[in-house]
């Protein structure tokens, strides 16, 4: 070979090692976008973007309009970026479009034009389960909804009367979330948002009070996972967190056909609700009753049969009752929590773990009942009912189970959960158990009746 051709040989050489040196972020001038997503809900709407290295953004709020500026550092704009303006759906309650564009070399910009007014969450998500580097942009209402006014006004025109009109259920709801805000207070957590008392009605007298309801039972349901975390995944890819939510709306529908009974769902649709979240949804309506369903996964595809299971004082009752808390009290890590905001609540965590042993011993109760009539619908898994630190359970004023429906891991169990025949008879043995305990163990009545 000459001279010419050996100096050639070593620059293709050094140019390969120089590339070898350089990481993908350097060669492409920026992160890569892997994905995009949108996770609108009535509670709150999230944004995704997925990338192979951590992103960094500022962001600014702008009013008339209402629009929120996010810059993402170290980015250069891609057709994947771009498919986020075509996933906003018209339905979404807090965005009405997505503007994205390069602001400046390696900035891009997203201006996210804003329904309502709004208080933007932007954090981060280190790589978790099948997910890389998560940038989320969280969108919450300025004002929180309050659960039980829309309870109480659900129910009142479910029931086609003029019972309870809207000033009449905003008082109810005042009257109980006062209650509630007084017992939280006992143990050092501000009480949720109340409903500001509404004025009388017109004719009424300034202190009259609302009329007299039946007392209403509220169950709360809690369909696992959601959004961002579909939970496990069966063997034909069914996702738990789509067939939880699908037993869920249809015992929601079960329980509200029931006289002086509702359902609280604490997820209505495809969103995910941190473990926290559920458990100060059910204590703000004051629910008596919390039912978390689930469909889950173990590293047997053998394991097959329902379960039920309710908080422990001391330990988990078995090997795979330990191993399932664990499994589940890890879906925060992967829906993604803003840990800023979870710190700040460290506090209140620490003061819900106080579980009482009346609620357990409650729980348990309530969790034998539909043990009994959830094994006449199919095997079970256990024959008694199974006891672990899950966080979703640690509400010290709510009797509180988890329901696994079917292990989705295993093939033929999975099919059983698309299965709308056996969703539906999975549906009553669950209202069934409810209603057997109710019967057993009345509800106390509140401070004030609704």
């Amino acid at each position: 070979m000459t001279a010419r051709g050996l100096q050639r040989r070593e620059l293709i050489r050094q140019a390969g090692a120089l590339v070898l040196l350089l990481g993908a972020r350097d060669i492409a001038f920026g992160a890569t976008i892997l994905a995009v997503r949108v996770w609108p809900a009535a509670d709150y709407t999230r944004v995704t973007l997925e990338s192979d290295t951590a992103l960094a953004a500022t962001h600014f709020l702008i009013g008339n309009p209402q629009r929120v500026v996010i810059d993402v550092d170290g980015l250069e704009l891609s057709p994947t970026l771009r498919e986020l303006v075509g996933q906003v759906e018209d339905g979404d309650p807090f965005i009405a479009s997505v503007r994205v564009g390069q602001n400046r070399p390696r900035v891009v910009r997203l201006v996210i034009d804003l329904k309502q007014a709004s208080e933007p969450q932007v954090f981060t998500l280190e790589p978790v389960a099948g997910y890389r580097h998560r940038l989320v942009f969280d969108l919450y209402p300025t004002i929180e909804r309050d659960p039980l006014l829309a309870l109480l006004q659900e129910k009142a025109a479910a029931d086609g009367s003029d019972a309870l009109s809207t000033a009449e259920a905003e008082r109810a709801a005042s009257a109980v979330n006062d209650a509630l805000g007084e017992f939280i207070g006992k143990i050092g957590e501000p009480p949720a948002s109340p409903v500001a008392t509404a004025p009388p009605p017109p004719g009424g007298k300034p202190g009259a009070k609302p009329k007299a309801t039946a007392r209403l039972i509220i169950v709360a349901l809690d369909p696992g996972h959601g959004g961002e975390d579909p939970g496990a995944i069966g063997p034909s890819g069914l996702y738990e967190k789509d067939v939880v939510l699908q037993i869920a709306q249809q015992l929601r529908k079960r329980i509200n056909a029931q006289p002086n009974m509702r359902a609280m769902m604490t997820r209505d649709g495809d969103f995910f609700v941190p473990l926290q979240e559920r458990v100060r949804k059910a204590r703000r309506v004051q629910a008596d009753l919390f039912i978390s369903i689930h469909a889950d996964a173990f590293i047997r595809p053998q394991a097959r049969g329902a379960s039920v299971f309710v908080l422990s004082e001391r330990g988990a009752t078995s090997v795979e009752a330990r191993w399932m808390a664990n499994k589940e009290n890890a879906a925060d890590m992967v829906g993604g929590v803003n840990l800023v905001k979870s710190q700040d609540a460290a506090l209140k965590r620490a003061l819900l773990d106080m579980s009482t042993s009346a609620q357990i011993r409650d729980s348990l109760k309530l969790g034998t009942e539909v043990l009994g009539h959830i094994g006449k619908v199919g095997r079970l898994h256990k024959k008694q009912v199974e006891q672990a630190g899950f966080a979703v359970l640690k509400a010290p004023d709510v009797p509180s189970i988890l329901v696994e429906t079917a292990f989705i891991s295993n093939p033929d169990e999975e099919k059983k959960l698309r299965n709308p025949r056996y969703q539906a008879q999975l549906v009553e043995a669950l209202v069934t158990g409810i209603n057997r305990y109710f019967a057993k163990n009345p509800p106390l009545a509140r401070q004030r009746a609704l």
